[in-house]
């Protein structure tokens, strides 16, 4: 599916077809670790990426030049035990955005919570029907979260298959009982919260349809139908004030804000007035933190 859209939108570079989907670069800040072992952090980064990088999420064909570019900032916090590792993990998802060279940020997110354990010349072994390890686990589950952010922007909850597996992941790992998968967690920000919002929750649904709305009818348009663009941007922001007026600080709506709020912001500038006096006005309910940010729209 995603390779015909992105055909559609004359992306393709090439006629041959490759089943790699992401091309996730893996940075690991060791600054805090308790080791003098410091190749191991190079271990982690290139086996990290290689299980991202290197086998089939779906069963689409994706050229090389349609992959999904990432960044992925493991963050080690404590090394309490040799081997066994407290992080934070920040996922970043790319989106070219038609007709142009920009890439937009779709999916921006900081995981607080991961423990696991890592040794030398490990085997990254992964089931998505069982629970094998922490590390696969959280790979596996943010690759298809990515690739679920991603069929969303280019169709109307194109990432459902994507939410589903990211889900029995999900299922799977709370048998292990670590932190960032159950929902007793002190906040809304874990895994179980990220994936019932996308699969599970219908009050978030608004925000899947502002994905696409956002993306493929609005800046994918905004050379070719600029007024419409700009109408659909609107009608996203709009939507994102729906979810947060219903249930606020949803994980989504921060994630969007988190990702989009510096680029809205700069594609609103040449807005028809109308446009951005509505949005504005959403916008501050949606994001009062950057309240300064988005009034700066409004002048000329």
């Amino acid at each position: 599916m995603r390779v015909l859209l992105i055909f559609f939108f004359c992306l393709i570079a090439s006629t041959g077809g490759y089943s790699q989907e992401l091309n996730f670069t893996v940075t690991i800040n060791s600054e805090r670790a308790r080791t003098q072992n410091k190749d191991i952090f190079e271990q982690m980064k290139n086996s990290f990426e290689q299980f991202l990088n290197g086998r089939s999420w779906t069963e689409d064909q994706f050229t090389v030049s349609e992959r999904i570019k990432g960044n992925m900032l493991v963050t080690i916090n404590d090394m309490p035990q040799v081997g066994f590792f407290e992080a934070t993990v920040q996922i970043q998802a790319l989106r070219p955005v038609y007709g142009t060279s920009f890439e937009t940020l779709a999916f921006n997110y900081v995981d607080r919570e991961w423990s696991f354990e890592f040794k030398e010349s490990q085997q990254m072994e992964f089931s998505r029907y069982s629970y094998l390890s922490e590390i696969t686990s959280l790979l596996a589950y943010y690759a298809h979260i990515v690739i679920g952010i991603d069929y969303d922007t280019f169709a109307m909850e194109g990432g459902e298959p994507y939410f589903e597996i990211a889900n029995n992941i999900m299922s799977n790992a709370q048998q292990a009982g670590r932190n960032g998968w159950g929902q007793t967690t002190g906040s809304r920000r874990s895994r179980f919260w990220l994936v019932d919002e996308l699969y599970n929750s219908q009050v978030s649904k608004p925000v899947r349809e502002a994905f696409y709305l956002y993306h493929r009818q609005g800046l994918d348009l905004l050379i070719s139908n600029p007024e419409k663009a700009y109408e659909n941007i609107l009608i996203s922001i709009q939507k994102l004030l729906e979810v947060n007026d219903t249930q606020p600080n949803t994980i989504l709506v921060i994630s969007f804000m988190d990702a989009k709020s510096d680029e809205i912001s700069k594609v609103l500038k040449n807005a028809p007035m109308e446009i951005k006096e509505q949005a504005v006005e959403a916008l501050i309910k949606v994001d009062p933190n950057n309240s300064r940010k988005y009034n700066d729209i409004l002048k000329d």
